[in-house]
């Protein structure tokens, strides 16, 4: 039997990253102690790495595919296959970024403000890239970790992660640029991707993750209505695609399937009741596969 080895993000994006594989069809079972979580799955293997080491040992062979940023990925300026996007953090469905900040009281306004001063990031090459490209010179500072605590006495400026702002804020942070966005990818080695049918079989994980990720925050909504009324009630419909419409053993009446946003379920159901929608029935979705 053919097995992938997989590389999952340890630390900030673990647990969105195994409800994620839970929500695809994939049991990954991790604990504490070991970087080796078993799977459900008996053509998968799975080993937990850092994000920022992803890259270097999908390359090398040593997984056969992985999910990590696409910032580690550009960071590391390692020759990988890019599968596909999951656009998904650990604290919301959004990508994150990259910023330039410095001290709410700094005089700073813009990149080029901070020539000749000393700027502290994860994101050393990445870093280095934005200000040679705006021909500002800078110091460029490898930061182990508390960043946004550096300014003013250990750096000038920082290039951080955020997704929210909040950590910022609460540093007396200002943001002043975006220098990168990024979010999570399925990557594989090349040599791997070639082979027919690990191929596959990372394709199929692909394509359940986005499966998953596509039926975040949306719901199912089936309904029954008569012919006369069917115009009124697809013009309240803010559909995924065209609504599906299915013939009723009685020829007055149809049904309509579609996709929303759950968001707007609340103002969309009592719309439908009043256009002449009856028998409605909301459900949830594990998946949705475009």
């Amino acid at each position: 039997m053919g097995k992938i080895r997989l590389g999952i993000p340890k630390g900030s994006l673990q647990d969105a990253t195994i409800a994620l594989f839970a929500a695809a069809g994939f049991k990954i079972y991790a604990n504490g102690r070991s970087y080796f979580p078993s799977t459900d799955d008996p053509e998968l293997e799975c080993m937990l790495i850092r994000a920022q080491e992803m890259a270097r040992y999908v390359e090398q062979g040593v997984l056969d595919a992985g999910l990590t940023g696409t910032d580690w990925v550009v960071e590391s300026g390692r020759k990988v296959e890019t599968i596909c996007d999951l656009i998904y953090a650990k604290q919301s469905r959004g990508k994150v970024r990259w910023v330039l900040a410095v001290p709410e009281d700094s005089t700073v306004q813009r990149a080029e403000d901070l020539a000749g001063k000393i700027i502290a990031t994860e994101l050393v090459e990445v870093t280095k890239n934005y200000f040679a490209g705006k021909n500002v010179p800078v110091q460029v500072d490898f930061s182990w970790g508390a960043t946004e605590v550096k300014p003013p006495m250990l750096a000038d400026a920082i290039v951080e992660v955020t997704e929210t702002g909040s950590s910022l804020r609460a540093n007396r942070l200002r943001i002043v640029d975006t220098v990168l966005e990024s979010n999570t990818q399925v990557i594989a080695n090349k040599k791997a991707y070639a082979d027919a049918w690990k191929r596959q079989k990372i394709d199929n994980i692909s394509l359940m993750l986005q499966g998953a990720i596509a039926a975040q925050g949306r719901v199912g909504l089936m309904l029954n209505v008569q012919q006369k009324n069917l115009q009124a009630v697809l013009a309240v419909l803010p559909a995924l695609n065209s609504p599906t419409i299915s013939a009723l053993s009685n020829s007055e009446w149809v049904a309509v399937n579609t996709i929303l946003e759950e968001t707007v379920v609340r103002d969309v159901i009592p719309r439908l009741k009043a256009a002449g929608g009856t028998g409605i029935v909301e459900y949830p979705l594990n998946k949705v596969v475009m």
